[in-house]
């Protein structure tokens, strides 16, 4: 894991990779939706809505991006948690929550679909706990309320 260091985005250097990893990683996940459909929404998505109210960090290793995660600080809310398929279970993503949790140490809150049992696991694994259910508004599918608190 030590091959594995984080940074703050940069948009100029990052989006474009932090976009197609977004897009390759939910196709792996969810095979029947169709990301790529979704691909110009997500964009502006991204550009308008969550590069401005979230503090980015990316994960590298092999010089390359292996992962980001999203925290929205004012509302604690993090959105987006993004490792490549090919570096899942080697801690990527433990490293990356960590650092979510250093920058809003007062706590967490997210969401993730209820079949989405890896993701489930692992939240719970790092101290989340369901808080209550919803949908998502842009799927439809259910998902859980998550929350980490200190």
């Amino acid at each position: 894991m030590s091959l594995v260091t984080l940074r703050n985005y940069d948009t100029a250097r990052d989006e474009e990779a932090a976009l197609a990893l977004w897009l390759r990683t939910w196709q792996k996940t969810y095979p029947d939706i169709d990301f790529a459909g979704r691909f110009d929404w997500w964009r502006r998505q991204w550009r308008d809505h969550l590069v401005p109210q979230a503090t980015i960090v990316i994960a590298e290793a092999l010089a390359q991006m292996v992962g980001f995660v999203t925290v929205e600080c004012g509302t604690r809310y993090l959105d987006q948690l993004v490792v490549a398929p090919e570096f899942w279970g080697i801690g990527v993503a433990t490293k990356l929550i960590a650092e979510a949790k250093r920058l809003s140490p007062e706590g967490l809150n997210l969401d993730v679909n209820t079949d989405n049992a890896r993701a489930i696991a692992f939240y719970k694994k790092e101290g989340f706990m369901i808080v209550g259910e919803g949908f998502n508004a842009f799927s439809g599918r259910q998902v859980h309320h998550m929350s980490w608190r200190p």
